[in-house]
């Protein structure tokens, strides 16, 4: 039997810290959906389709990409458990910085069970990575500032191109 896992987020841009969750999955299940969703709170600085480039992009760059074993893709409306049970997965990847995080996963994880029988495994940051949104490196980047320790430099160039974008058009 496989043991299919998805793995979703809105990777407005992926970071090491997400990156670092991904890897870390990847050894723990046969195959690994990470799944661009839509979080309708966010208005988010990359399409979906670019949003999926960098993390492809990404983990080819950490040397962790294996087609076979991790897939990229769109989940633009719908039910994440219905994604999960159209291809096969038994459980959800989240990862967490801090108990903030968890407090808000938590309840998700317990509606998705519920729902679908599909369990959540919760992956805790690495601590070098504990502290970093996609946010705040956005944040950083508008700024000008350095994210390089932040995310790969595939992201970093992307950044600096869309926040070079932003300013022309203020």
């Amino acid at each position: 039997m496989s043991h299919i896992a998805v793995y979703p987020g809105s990777f407005d841009p992926v970071t090491l810290g997400h990156l670092d969750v991904a890897a870390r999955a990847a050894r723990l299940f046969d195959e690994l959906h990470i799944v661009v969703v839509h979080n309708p709170g966010k208005t988010p600085r990359f399409s979906s389709e670019e949003r999926v480039q960098l993390i492809q992009a990404s983990l080819a760059e950490l040397g962790v990409y294996s087609n076979a074993r991790i897939k990229v893709d769109i989940l633009d409306g719908g039910l994440l458990v219905n994604y999960c049970r159209m291809v096969g997965a038994t459980a959800l990847v989240k990862g967490f910085r801090n108990n903030v995080d968890l407090d808000y996963e938590l309840p998700m994880a317990l509606v998705n069970r519920d729902l679908a029988e599909v369990e959540t495994v919760f992956i805790p940051a690495n601590p070098e990575h504990g502290q970093i949104s996609s946010s705040l490196v956005k944040q950083v980047a508008d700024l000008e500032g350095s994210v390089s320790k932040y995310v790969t430099q595939s992201v970093a160039r992307a950044l600096a191109s869309s926040s070079t974008n932003r300013k022309k058009i203020s």
